[in-house]
């Protein structure tokens, strides 16, 4: 039993080096423990990572396009200058993540917890973050527009120069965010969204 499971993490082993190098779209590392792992420029594109533990692994400038890391555990994970375009992140941990400079663009982070997470520039035009756990996330100068933030938690955030135009903000909480200079032409805003004045000052 022993031999088999080291056996596994061999070959689990070998299949992520050979992600720095070679094309593993499409491959399926559904569930695997890659905690730690460097995948720095890995071709992961429309790969299968659901429920996969990729805490503290270095995914900076990796290629996560189309992936499905639904689940995944990416707490303390680098994804800076990764591109996660169209990605699903539903109900993914990435706490503590640095995704400063990545691309973002239509994933869908529906229910993930990115609290204290850096996403400052990052690229979130058109993403899906209802009910999403933003509470002290760094999004100063990110790319927001027409995201939906519906129902998320945005508390003591730093929107700092965000576009957030036309973005979804209905019931969301942003109470002591910080919103100096953030763009919000266009935002839809009910009476239920938590938005403090002082934030915008």
């Amino acid at each position: 039993m022993a031999e088999e499971s080291f056996q596994e993490l061999l070959n689990l082993n070998q299949r992520v080096d050979k992600a720095q190098t070679d094309n593993l779209s499409a491959e399926d590392f559904a569930g695997a423990d890659l905690a730690g792992a460097n995948l720095n420029g890995a071709n992961l594109n429309g790969a299968n990572l659901n429920g996969a533990n990729l805490s503290l692994a270095n995914l900076s400038d990796a290629n996560l396009g189309d992936a499905n890391l639904s689940g995944a555990n990416l707490s303390g994970a680098n994804l800076s200058g990764a591109n996660l375009s169209k990605a699903n992140l539903n109900g993914a941990d990435l706490s503590g993540a640095n995704l400063g400079r990545a691309d973002l663009k239509g994933i869908d982070l529906k229910n993930a917890n990115l609290s204290l997470a850096n996403l400052d520039s990052a690229n979130l035009k058109g993403a899906n973050l209802n009910g999403a756990y933003l509470s002290g996330i760094k999004l100063s100068g990110a790319n927001l527009s027409s995201a939906n933030l519906s129902d998320a938690d945005l508390k003591f955030s730093n929107l700092n120069g965000a576009n957030l135009s036309n973005a979804d903000l209905r019931n969301a909480n942003l109470s002591n965010a910080y919103l100096n200079l953030a763009n919000l032409y266009g935002a839809k805003i009910n009476n239920s969204t938590k938005l403090d004045n002082k934030s915008l000052g």
